[in-house]
């Protein structure tokens, strides 16, 4: 398949953008969006970029009865002086690939798929807003589209591309949140499908994050399922801890999303030569660290907040307070220099991002 074969309709119906101060999370959509189908005769097939519409599915569709999908979130920034910049979407494309392993989807040509993503970019570029902290969120998903009911792989899917501006993540400033050590429910197991980008790991976590919530914590520290005593994620993002000046977080075992945020901070880290170490880390150690008044900072990192720091943790009635609720010196300078990399206010040594033309 060629780019050129790419079809472009545009709407005929255009609507209006969001005000620059009330933009909220996910709920406005832009005018067009990016479909392409999978056939096992075909392979992937049909790219086309049309008007934001409902989809016609028919009821024994196979993702809704085994939950066959993956997805991705990435966002494009508007730089001060008008470009327009997505960071890493090559490392999101790789991971898209990843998770359709894990879930047995056949896998798309990433350039390919960069270049259309590009595309829909360009046409819907002034969707792209500019109020400081703002951004377009971008939303890569596959589905199973076979109507069958036999459990097994699909033979038919269907990718989409969806576009959506938020407002900041963060309107009142970086505020450090309380969570609580969840203990007994589980996100994921080794072997499982926790280091993929699938919807059912997101949705077995509300049960967890109600409670939570209730008991008046922001969300979940999540520890393995096996022992329940080493910590994984934290809510939807991977976590981050400062001891005794030493930043750790868990290794990749299975079970953990590789994260794009989690693996620019580990590239900043190195190269501003700050100890760090990826290795299994127990929720105990932790406790035992705050107790000797070694833990300095503690952060959740992804794509939506950048960086999220923890004030609170609450783990079988013990409070640990960190950093009497502040945000700490590294999780500021991690959270300036990312977001100034992607909005163009640092200069990107790194070439993390790509400008769209």
């Amino acid at each position: 398949m060629k780019t050129k074969e790419l079809e472009i309709v545009k709407s005929t119906a255009l609507k209006d953008k969001p005000s620059r101060d009330q933009i909220p999370f996910g709920t406005t959509f832009t005018d067009h969006m990016f479909t392409m189908n999978w056939e096992e005769d075909k392979g992937w097939h049909e790219p086309k970029i049309g008007p934001y519409e409902p989809l016609t599915l028919d009821p024994a569709a196979m993702i809704f009865h085994y939950g066959q999908t993956v997805f991705e979130g990435l966002k494009a920034y508007r730089t001060e002086d008008n470009r327009i910049l997505l960071f890493r979407p090559e490392k999101n494309v790789q991971r898209l690939n990843l998770s359709s392993e894990r879930l047995s989807i056949p896998p798309v040509e990433e350039d390919q798929l960069l270049d259309y993503l590009t595309q829909l970019i360009q046409l819907e570029q002034d969707w792209v807003p500019s109020t400081e902290g703002t951004s377009l969120y971008i939303r890569p998903f596959i589905i199973a589209t076979e109507p069958n009911l036999a459990v097994g792989p699909s033979k038919a899917y269907t990718l989409m591309i969806i576009l959506s501006p938020v407002g900041s993540y963060f309107p009142g400033g970086i505020e450090p949140v309380v969570i609580n050590v969840e203990d007994q429910f589980t996100r994921a197991v080794k072997g499982g499908t926790g280091m993929a980008k699938t919807a059912g790991n997101y949705s077995s976590g509300y049960q967890a994050q109600a409670s939570a919530k209730k008991k008046g914590n922001a969300d979940v520290l999540w520890l393995d399922g096996v022992h329940k005593k080493y910590i994984e994620e934290v809510g939807s993002m991977n976590i981050f801890f400062k001891i005794k000046g030493e930043v750790v977080t868990p290794e990749l075992n299975g079970s953990i999303l590789k994260g794009i945020t989690r693996m620019s901070i580990i590239e900043l880290l190195n190269e501003w030569e700050i100890p760090f170490v990826e290795r299994r880390i127990s929720i105990d150690e932790l406790y035992q660290a705050y107790e000797d008044g070694s833990v300095e900072e503690v952060f959740g990192t992804g794509t939506a907040a950048v960086i999220s720091p923890v004030g609170e943790l609450n783990w079988l009635g013990k409070k640990m307070v960190i950093n009497n609720h502040q945000i700490g010196e590294l999780s500021q300078r991690l959270y300036d220099t990312i977001t100034g990399i992607q909005t163009g206010k640092i200069e990107d040594r790194f070439n993390w991002t790509v400008e769209v033309k």
